[in-house]
């Protein structure tokens, strides 16, 4: 099955929020009360109840104008996922349709995860003991529905397709981009972290729109992966030979109890 993405051309944001609000009303997700720290950006960080925020970043252009860089962020669904490897309880998975997802009921609350993501993008739930993040709308995509964000876009920022397809767009759209004189223009997404799948074309750098230059997976995170791995095995054997065991001696009590009884 050919793998579907999201596409994201900051060239065409407006700003509007339109996916942020969608965004909170497909995952019932409610507001926040926030405070003013000096930017555009509302709500200013990710949170349990904020999966997608709208950077609003303001730089100086040429000529001493203002230039306004804006573009939807949230999880990347990368394929070399921080995530997913930092996570000790297997929690996190790789779904199906190729987004990576949180089972909070396997979740223990470890946070790992939060800090081992390159962008920063999961929040936790102190109530609950809970990660939780952008899902890519997977109930939508397995109904054959395009994510929330995706759908709501009146500009076409967002655009939700094949992978093959919507690359070519990219490059199309880079090539229009330098030609117009913005020689940084570039595709995001395409290599960074082996390929996300919420990919992006930039009219400049990705540290304008809040985006690491080259985001890699901690090496801590690496080597944890690398030995708890195998020691997250054996401890799923060990209990499960342990409630075996357990059950077994109970059953030989319970049964010793009912001879002793008929006698």
């Amino acid at each position: 099955m050919a793998q579907s993405i999201c596409l994201i051309d900051t060239s065409k944001c407006m700003g509007c929020r339109g996916c942020q609000g969608a965004c909170k009303q497909w995952n019932r997700l409610p507001a926040e009360d926030t405070t003013f720290v000096g930017t555009y950006e509302n709500p200013p960080r990710f949170s349990a109840d904020t999966f997608l925020r709208v950077a609003f970043r303001e730089h100086s252009g040429n000529n001493g104008r203002v230039d306004w860089y804006m573009a939807k962020l949230g999880c990347m669904h990368c394929t070399d996922a921080a995530c997913m490897q930092a996570c000790p309880a297997g929690a996190i998975f790789r779904s199906d349709e190729g987004t990576v997802n949180i089972d909070e009921v396997k979740c223990i609350g470890c946070n790992y995860c939060v800090t081992a993501c390159p962008f920063q993008v999961i929040g936790f739930d102190r109530l609950t003991n809970k990660a939780r993040k952008c899902t890519f709308c997977l109930d939508r995509l397995e109904n054959g529905l395009q994510p929330a964000c995706a759908k709501v876009c009146p500009t076409d920022s967002i655009v939700f397709g094949d992978k093959r397809k919507l690359i070519a767009r990219a490059m199309d759209r880079v090539d229009q981009l330098k030609a117009a004189g913005k020689t940084e223009a570039r595709i995001y997404g395409l290599d960074e972290v082996d390929g996300t799948a919420m990919m992006y074309v930039l009219a400049d750098k990705p540290e304008k729109y809040g985006l690491p230059e080259d985001p890699q997976v901690p090496m801590q995170t690496r080597i944890w992966n690398a030995i708890f791995k195998p020691l997250r095995i054996l401890v799923v054997v060990a209990v499960a030979f342990g409630l075996w065991v357990n059950r077994s001696q109970t059953k030989t009590i319970e049964d010793a109890k009912s001879k002793n009884q008929a006698e």
